[in-house]
């Protein structure tokens, strides 16, 4: 069978694409993982367009791996099994905002900064952050998080509402727009952070929340990560309402300040933001503050200037792109998994130390106030090397399982975390093979990713 040839016929010329540079592009995304070529890049308008192609891909077992904005960093959008790379781009609608019920409606291509540039008139905005500009179809489907996620949560506490196209081609509404419901099994819930295993997520109702009518931000130098974490935990056991608590390594402050123009200390460092009134805000800074001093810090820095609290968060969120310009030539290698806020002294100190004894020049960031963080190691095109950084991450990983935490916080599982999914769920896996086989009986849906086969 032509692929390309078929499609065509089913969708239109104008939707099906074989240009070498299209193909090549969709081999991956942002991850370590090794690219796969798809035969046809297929890019609907339209749900009903998603339901031809997904009864069609059903029908002839041909393999869809879905994509949004591709800033994937485990593999989830690599085409394993060829076939079909679903470009989902051109459903960029949002759909309809609703201002007096905290919510907004959206096509899964739509990004979180376009939905936060629309809602600020109202005084508005949707929380989550993961960064990479994601789209809201991919934040669903890996139920992302970022910075904010200690004060907010992830994507998953703010999905109302789903429409998906299952993989035989039937378009199911999920959800209702109420503020909570007690009705029904929660198939919003089986949908977030499938990955793209069960489905195509082809519109999203989302909850919103208000501005805080005021935000302040502080950055707290440490001699160390163990002190460091420390002081988080105590902030989090507190229960000081911090909006964001990150934890970020010298090195990656030096690549941040060389790629962004910031001039930050370079060192161990937690940078904090708080949102509330001004009085509230004074009275958790000073907590802060106390309890900074208390575990070891520097000089205590605080401020309520908007344009540096922006400046501070866009080198954060450009620290992964400052890092890989630091270091030309090697290939990255990033990871991430979560613990309990307990266990995260140990965790990240233990990682950093793995990392010097085996010679891996290192970044680690974190949004440590819910236990997350992240590492990422430069590594030479030399097997040798590539598979002593694979130790680095499997101890980590293993480190993290150990004290009953998991092996990834956010990014999902994708390819490159398959191997931990034994380890942490056990026979739970049954379960969710179950669900899959029933969802998607000719297996078509971003087959490999997600769930290990059975042994």
């Amino acid at each position: 069978m032509n692929l390309a040839l078929e499609l065509a016929r089913l969708l239109g010329d104008d939707r099906v694409d074989t240009t070498p540079a299209v193909l090549a592009q969709h081999s991956h995304g942002e991850s370590y993982a090794d690219g796969v070529t798809p035969a046809v890049v297929v890019y609907p308008h339209d749900t009903a367009e998603v339901s031809r192609l997904l009864r069609f891909a059903t029908a002839h077992g041909v393999p869809v791996t879905p994509v949004g904005a591709n800033s994937s960093l485990e593999g989830h959008t690599v085409p394993a099994a060829g076939g079909v790379s679903l470009d989902l781009g051109r459903l960029d609608r949002l759909l309809e905002a609703r201002p007096e019920d905290l919510l907004v409606v959206v096509q899964p291509a739509v990004t979180y900064p376009r939905i936060n540039e629309h809602l600020k008139r109202h005084g508005l905005f949707f929380p989550i952050d993961p960064g990479a500009h994601a789209s809201i179809g991919g934040m669903v489907s890996t139920n992302a998080s970022g910075t904010a996620a200690v004060r907010y949560g992830t994507t998953g506490d703010y999905v109302l509402a789903l429409e998906v196209v299952t993989p035989t081609g039937d378009v199911r509404r999920l959800g209702n727009r109420a503020r909570k419901s007690a009705s029904g099994y929660d198939l919003c819930a089986l949908f977030t952070g499938a990955e793209g295993t069960l489905g195509v997520i082809t519109e999203v109702t989302l909850r919103v929340v208000g501005l805080p009518e005021a935000a302040a931000a502080a950055r707290l130098p440490f001699p160390d990560a163990f002190r460091a974490t420390s002081f988080v935990t105590r902030l989090i056991q507190a229960g000081v309402p911090v909006a964001r608590c990150e934890l970020v390594d010298a090195n990656s402050i030096r690549s941040a300040n060389a790629y962004s123009g910031t001039d930050y200390p370079e060192e161990m460092t937690v940078f904090l933001e708080f949102h509330g009134n001004p009085a509230g805000i004074a009275a958790e800074v000073e907590l802060a503050r106390e309890l900074a001093e208390a575990a070891g810090a520097g000089a205590f820095e605080a401020a309520t200037d908007a344009g540096e609290r922006a400046r501070l968060w866009e080198a954060r969120h450009t620290m992964l792109f400052a890092s890989n310009a630091a270091h030309p030539g090697l290939h990255s290698l990033i990871t991430d998994v979560a613990v309990p806020i307990s266990h995260l002294p140990e965790a990240v100190t233990a990682a950093l130390a793995d990392c010097a004894e085996n010679g891996f020049d290192a970044n680690l960031v974190g949004h440590v106030g819910d236990g997350n963080f992240h590492l990422t190691l430069y590594v030479e095109d030399d097997p040798a090397r590539r598979a002593a950084a694979q130790g680095v991450v499997d101890r980590m990983t293993y480190r993290a399982l150990d004290v009953l935490g998991t092996a990834t916080g956010e990014h999902g599982v994708g390819l490159r975390k398959l191997k931990y999914m034994e380890r942490e769920h056990g026979a739970a896996l049954d379960l969710m093979r179950t669900l899959k086989a029933t969802l998607d009986p000719a297996g078509i849906m971003n087959p490999g990713k997600k769930l290990p086969p059975a042994r």
